[in-house]
């Protein structure tokens, strides 16, 4: 009996042997900085597997181990110089889980004094899992040609119907994003969808257990201490991310006061809002009558106004949707005047070869800001009777923007599902 135990052990041990690990979710990358990367993924089985990196892909000298055995790994690089492209792998003790090649890296971010561009892609309530949201992927994939994508904003409701495990494989990780997320840092906010299977108030469910976001502060920014809501530098642009969903929306409750604290504090040129829940919309959502919609506009934007954020994207309504340069308009879209409601020549077109690029001068103190409801990267669902008098143009479109920042001038496109397009505007700094 004993030695047929101990046959019995040494072929489970076989056989365990031979089952192979293999990564079945990413790797995908998160909280980025000048100095460090969070690499992401999700093996089929327990593991405790290394990341290898280095700056020259046929010599990966540096590692960084998993710290424990697990199927969903989370592992730090850091020590990192900043703007460098690092190649990386990944092994589970000897066998190599996702071998070196041309497109796995990932790029630190730059230093405030770096004068380089930013290239971002914005996805808003993309997560369909269908083939409108892969033509959407394929019209950007094929608009940026070989450039690179420096960072992905999702704009929340990223996997359709209530946000579980499963549908965000289908929605973002399984041919859908796999080939940008393994080289680009994608950050979001939390849309309501999400919000049906997580909870903002502990951080838990599956956007919370996917998405890994800095709450102390670790890559630029004020420490929020949560990651519903929190912010990041890249450069010389600041980006922060509201949950317009679950967390408290009234002045000078915790989201607000930190807010506050966060924008006084930057020191970087440009600087990027977004949550989901849109300040103006008549889309398949209307912001006349929602009250997360209400709220965001009427406590939130006048933030964002007296710090001088220049552009807010937002999602949930099924459309596209861009204002003029704004500021000032809090109420209902029948209030708007485009006279005392627009500053600089913000009430033209925004494009250079139209009414010309919008201007902001140092006079104006930051004031002036373009919203941009996006929420069109997986479906459309059609206009409210009538159109948002805030906004320039709106269209019943499937696309995603892409935006450009360089040193005093702000780009962006949307580009619908079949590569073409359809609105562009510029924002200056003289």
């Amino acid at each position: 009996m004993k030695y047929l135990k101990l046959i019995i052990g040494i072929l489970l041990s076989l056989n365990l042997l031979a089952q192979e690990v293999e990564i079945i979710r990413g790797p995908y990358l998160q909280s980025g900085f000048t100095d460090k990367v969070t690499v992401c993924f999700r093996t089929s089985d327990d593991a405790t597997p290394t990341v290898f990196y280095g700056t020259n892909r046929e010599n990966l000298t540096e590692s960084v181990a998993a710290t424990e055995s697990a199927k969903d790994h989370f592992i730090d690089v850091s020590g990192l110089q900043p703007y460098t492209k690092y190649y990386y792998e990944i092994k589970a003790g000897d066998a190599v889980l996702v071998d070196d090649a041309d497109d796995l890296f990932f790029r630190t971010h730059p230093t405030k004094t770096s004068n380089v561009k930013v290239h971002g892609w914005v996805l808003g309530d993309c997560g369909t899992a269908n083939d409108d949201q892969r033509a959407v992927r394929d019209a950007y994939y094929n608009y940026m040609g070989k450039r690179a994508t420096d960072l992905m904003l999702f704009l929340g409701d990223n996997a359709y119907n209530i946000g579980t495990d499963k549908e965000y494989q289908k929605a973002i990780f399984e041919d859908m994003y796999e080939e940008r997320l393994k080289n680009t840092i994608a950050w979001s906010c939390i849309g309501n969808h999400d919000g049906y299977s997580a909870k903002s108030k502990n951080q838990s469910g599956p956007y919370y257990d996917i998405f890994h976001f800095p709450k102390e502060a670790e890559c630029g920014g004020i420490a929020s201490g949560t990651e519903a809501y929190y912010s990041f530098d890249y450069g010389n642009v600041h980006f922060i991310s509201l949950d317009s969903h679950q967390s408290d929306r009234s002045v000078g409750g915790s989201m607000y006061t930190w807010a506050e604290n966060d924008l006084a504090n930057t020191t970087a040129k440009w600087i990027i809002a977004f949550w989901h829940h849109p300040a103006y919309s008549m889309g398949s959502h209307n912001s006349d009558k929602e009250k997360r919609l209400i709220q965001m506009r009427e406590n939130f934007v006048p933030l964002m106004e007296k710090y001088g954020v220049d552009v807010i994207f937002s999602g949930h309504s099924h459309s596209y949707e861009r204002s003029y340069m704004l500021s000032g308009h809090h109420d209902v879209s029948d209030s708007f005047d485009i006279e005392k409601h627009t500053v600089s020549n913000g009430k033209g077109d925004g494009r250079e070869d139209g009414d010309g690029s919008y201007i902001k001068t140092p006079e104006m103190e930051g004031k002036g800001m373009v919203y941009l409801t996006a929420g069109s990267s997986g479906k459309i669902s059609g206009f409210e009777d009538e159109l948002h008098e805030a906004i320039f143009i709106s269209l019943n479109e499937l696309g995603s923007c892409a935006f450009e920042i360089t040193e005093d001038r702000l780009d962006l496109k949307f580009i619908d599902n079949k590569g073409k397009v359809e609105d562009y505007f510029t924002i200056v700094k003289q």
